[in-house]
């Protein structure tokens, strides 16, 4: 019996007591350990001699299992990304639309601003900022969310082991998420800036 049956299951039981069970045996993984000295090409190479002998199995080192294990983890986080996409790309939309419609609502304090002397491109930055800071606190949000579930999982997915799973954030790839959700709402800001800054100034003024 295993503390942790990632590789072996729960338990291992010898080919004799398995005999009377078995209505067609094969064998789906067979783990080979090499003598002291031998490098993981050189035990590799041996291994697969062997294994031509019976179909020509796959033959791969530690790290190659390891990655070819994580392969439908990989594809789930590719559709996981692209869900992700989507819903960045409805966020802004989102923001260019509330943009949209606070700068009709506030056409007459823009006009005022305008008028005591802010220039176009003081007028565009503003609305441009304000884009950036809706798409900061979004990205903020949804990053503690996210790592807050992403632990939940993780310790509900640890069993009767602390040591199966590992709880870790990524601080390259969060940054840089973080980063595009910020130049994100800069570019959701564009079209409501330029709108902002082509208004009348006399009749945005004259505005009920």
């Amino acid at each position: 019996v295993y503390g942790q049956s990632e590789l072996a299951g729960d338990y291992v039981i010898t080919r004799a007591a398995w005999n009377p069970h078995r209505t067609q045996d094969s064998d789906t993984l067979v783990a080979v350990s090499f003598e002291d000295g031998v490098s993981t090409a050189e035990g590799k190479a041996a291994v697969q001699r062997v294994a031509d002998r019976y179909g020509s199995p796959e033959v791969q080192t530690r790290d190659e299992y390891a990655r070819s294990s994580a392969g439908g983890i990989d594809m789930m986080l590719t559709l996981v990304y692209a869900l992700l996409a989507l819903a960045v790309l409805i966020a802004l939309l989102g923001i260019a639309n509330t943009l949209t419609l606070a700068i009709h609502e506030r056409t007459r304090e823009l006009g005022l601003l305008r008028a005591v002397g802010q220039t176009r491109a003081q007028l565009r930055a503003m609305v441009r900022w304000e884009s950036v800071l809706v798409a900061a606190f979004g990205t903020a949000g949804g990053l503690a969310l996210g790592a807050f579930l992403g632990w939940v999982l993780v310790k509900a997915s640890d069993g009767a082991s602390d040591s199966a799973f590992a709880f870790a954030m990524p601080p390259v790839r969060l940054a840089v998420v973080a980063l595009v959700g910020l130049a994100a709402g800069a570019l959701a800001g564009l079209r409501p800036a330029r709108r902002a800054a082509r208004l009348d100034v006399l009749r945005a003024i004259a505005t009920e």
